[in-house]
């Protein structure tokens, strides 16, 4: 069934009108899409530069991902977990196995997922560290995004994620990012069950850490005891170039956060991997969701990982990823209004020269969507540019072309 809305000012208003204001979106109303494309109300065509914070990075509509799930779909889609189904043990053997881990414990939004390393975390600091009740400590670290719950923002440094939502959950002590001699510190104290941190912080606008940094962590865990939370939700499932990020270091986390692109953006999966000592701390009744390990998810995480190998999108983004930025840095040394571009693999982002309060980044994406891409701004003047991984070199350039064009149009 098509979209019965006849106009994208139509498909606004009624937002604005029955919708919670909550989301500042970009004034373009979408109506399908397809691998790099996306198509408005109108008919027009657009290059996804956002890819759902990276939850498509198999593309919009990919044929097997979409294929399982209809095919799962006519079968059965929900039992809860009050029985077993023929479809869990399978995606749980085939995720761990993909990762390297003992065990998987299922959920829906990235959300669940990290409040479930949360969880997961301080059980095992009770009854594997020895922690005294109620004093579990995580460590987090400066403008981290793992989500919006209530939990969750108690560690988060965004004025936007906190004000007017207090009080705030103890037990969580924020750290500068990319800073040895501060983690070193933190981890020493014998209350600290866990280090929760992103091996590239996404929404902060594509902070990378020195080289390093992650394996320092990793160290810094192990010596004290402590777990590490790794959230590759945005970073993880091949988008910096490996399947994930830590992988660039070579780092294994103790905790391994998923989702997004688990799904390739046809549903909301997320996952929490881990090795026994850790997960079975849980018993039977102590965490679990309705929804999560559902028979329809579990057949479209063994379709969508499996398309991020066989099209070894990994490789593609670590190649194309160098040509972007190496493309936008030539373009740069002529630019007096992009004054950076960082990332790895094909997430990346470009600085602004404005401050933060000034609307020229959001005046660029409206330039880069009349000019048939679409992103948006994160922090008011970095934009964040992170197509789906099955672009080609040929559309890579294409796009390149239109992000130099809005710029020169903007600079005039």
């Amino acid at each position: 069934m098509h979209s019965l809305l006849t106009s994208s000012q139509q498909a606004v208003a009624l937002e604005e009108q029955y919708g919670a204001h909550n989301y500042h979106p970009l004034p373009v109303v979408l109506a399908r899409g397809e691998g790099v494309f996306l198509w408005d109300v109108e008919g027009r065509r657009y290059f996804d530069f956002l890819s759902a914070y990276s939850a498509v990075n198999q593309g919009h509509c990919h044929p097997r991902i979409i294929g399982a799930l209809v095919e799962q779909a006519k079968e059965l889609t929900l039992t809860s977990r009050a029985f077993y189904n023929d479809k869990l043990g399978l995606a749980e053997k085939y995720v761990c196995e993909t990762f390297g881990y003992q065990k998987a414990l299922f959920m829906n939004s990235g959300a669940e997922a990290n409040e479930t390393a949360i969880k997961l975390a301080r059980k095992w600091g009770y009854t594997c560290k020895g922690i005294p009740a109620n004093e579990a400590v995580i460590v987090a670290v400066k403008k981290n995004f793992h989500g919006r719950t209530t939990t969750i923002i108690s560690a988060s440094t965004d004025p936007s994620a906190r004000e007017g939502f207090g009080p705030f959950m103890p037990g969580f002590e924020v750290v500068e990012y990319d800073d040895e001699g501060a983690l070193e510190k933190a981890l020493a104290n014998p209350n600290v069950c866990g280090l929760w941190i992103e091996p590239i912080q996404g929404e902060a606008g594509v902070y990378v850490p020195r080289a390093g940094y992650l394996k320092k962590a990793e160290q810094l865990c192990r010596r004290h005891q402590v777990l590490l939370m790794m959230d590759e939700i945005q970073t993880g499932i091949a988008r910096t170039g490996k399947m994930l990020a830590s992988d660039h270091e070579g780092v294994r986390a103790d905790l391994l956060i998923l989702g997004k692109a688990l799904s390739g953006g046809v549903y909301p999966i997320s996952v929490v991997l881990a090795d026994d000592p850790i997960m079975l701390v849980i018993k039977p009744g102590e965490h679990g969701s309705t929804f999560g390990g559902n028979p329809l998810a579990a057949a479209i995480v063994v379709a969508a990982l499996q398309v991020v190998k066989d099209e070894r999108l990994a490789e593609n983004a670590e190649r194309l990823g160098q040509l972007f930025r190496a493309r936008m840095q030539a373009f740069m040394a002529k630019s007096k209004l992009v004054t950076l571009v960082r990332g790895k693999g094909l997430l990346n982002a470009i600085v602004i020269n404005d401050s933060p309060k000034s609307k020229t980044a959001w005046n660029l994406c409206l330039k880069f969507a009349a000019n048939g891409l679409l992103a948006k701004p994160t922090h008011g003047n970095i934009i964040r540019l992170a197509p789906p991984l099955v672009i080609t070199e040929e559309q890579l350039h294409e796009c390149c072309d239109i992000i130099e064009k809005s710029v020169r149009e903007l600079e005039a």
